[in-house]
């Protein structure tokens, strides 16, 4: 393919509830969306990338501004396209992974609409549906928390994950084991911990949950293998995994024994599936996390979700969990589970109405 123009365009979405992490609280969610545009077609993309460098570095101005400047630039260099070429092309800048997979992402899916193969089927997808979980923000009381999961118990989602910190953990954790003593649960620490709390979030270990989701810093591989030493609960790395070579060397460390795969904070889809392969070879059980995201982010990892190391599930919630209006047709949820996307490409495009009502900026790369 050659490239004949691409657009950048900011939305915000309000979210249904506000959704509070050990990193701060959204209450609408600013994503940036890319547009591209081919000789042969257009796809687009989702950067996940937040309004403020708190999840990580990147952030949705920051990944406008090196998109513009050094990304597209890179790429309108190259005569034939193809997305596994992106990876290679924008090597030599460092880092920007979320702006990098959202330019991956918009070129794979013109790539693969013009080819009338959808997502699902280019990565090797393994099934037609993929089961549900739900995140769980951090609440104001134990009883807001319950109303909370019994509300999406009730709707089907078959895994219930709990956002923790200091001084919401134990307590909060006790009172939904207590409530549902079999459902899967699972607790997300986003870094908020250090080494010196391992006994007390060794207390967490009698509730026999399916893991424990970065509690230390990213950069602490070291500390999370010591962790690992100490909790019976198995420990999940997130942000730590940035690419395959880092997921080979954490699990070579023993500082996970499961991996979440979130597409981009990695660098892409493409990235994704090969840190899933690298997990596949080392039996590390892998499923697929969430960055709020809109409709085509949604598709993209329903499709990732399909693949078969993923064999728990993920965060990828029906559209209604985050937005009463998403920006394509909405993912509904039957019996637990959402259909992967059978249509070329994505499967799934910005509906035009909505897409102009939650546009605050748009604007066109020029070279």
């Amino acid at each position: 393919m050659k490239l004949t123009g691409i657009e950048l365009v900011t939305v915000a979405l309000p979210l249904v509830a506000p959704f509070r992490t050990s990193f701060g609280t959204e209450t609408e969610r600013e994503a940036l969306l890319l547009r591209v545009v081919t000789d042969e077609g257009e796809g687009w993309g989702e950067c996940v990338a937040m309004a403020e460098p708190l999840y990580s570095s990147e952030y949705v101005e920051g990944c406008v501004d090196v998109l513009k400047r050094f990304l597209v630039p890179a790429l309108t260099d190259v005569g034939d396209l193809s997305a596994d070429q992106v990876g290679r092309v924008l090597a030599p800048v460092k880092g920007h992974r979320m702006a990098k997979a959202a330019l991956e992402m918009a070129v794979l899916d013109a790539e693969l609409r013009a080819a009338g193969t959808s997502f699902g089927t280019a990565l090797g997808a393994a099934r037609e549906t993929v089961p549900c979980g739900v995140s769980v923000g951090i609440m104001d009381s134990i009883g807001e928390l319950l109303d909370a999961v019994d509300r999406y118990v009730a709707e089907g989602y078959v895994r219930v994950k709990l956002k923790i910190e200091p001084g919401w953990d134990v307590a909060p954790v006790r009172a939904v084991r207590e409530r549902y003593p079999d459902i899967p649960l699972q607790v997300d620490a986003n870094t908020a911990y250090r080494r010196q709390d391992a006994r007390h979030l060794a207390r967490l270990d009698p509730f026999d949950l399916l893991l424990i989701e970065q509690p230390l810093d990213e950069e602490d591989i070291v500390g999370h293998a010591q962790l690992a030493r100490v909790m019976s609960t198995p420990i999940c790395l997130d942000e730590s995994i940035v690419s395959a070579r880092a997921a080979a060397d954490a699990i070579a460390l023993g500082a996970c024994s499961i991996v979440n795969i979130k597409p981009g904070r990695v660098g892409g889809y493409l990235e994704s599936r090969r840190i899933h392969d690298v997990c596949m070879a080392h039996d590390i059980p892998v499923w697929c996390g969430g960055m709020l995201e809109t409709g085509l982010g949604r598709a993209a990892n329903v499709a990732l979700a399909a693949l078969p190391g993923f064999t728990l599930p993920g965060d990828t919630s029906a559209s209604d969990r985050y937005y009463r209006t998403d920006l394509t047709e909405p993912f509904r949820m039957d019996d637990g589970h959402l259909a992967v996307p059978t249509g070329p490409g994505l499967g799934v495009t910005p509906l035009p109405d909505v897409l102009a009502e939650v546009t605050v900026r748009s604007e066109w790369v020029t070279w």
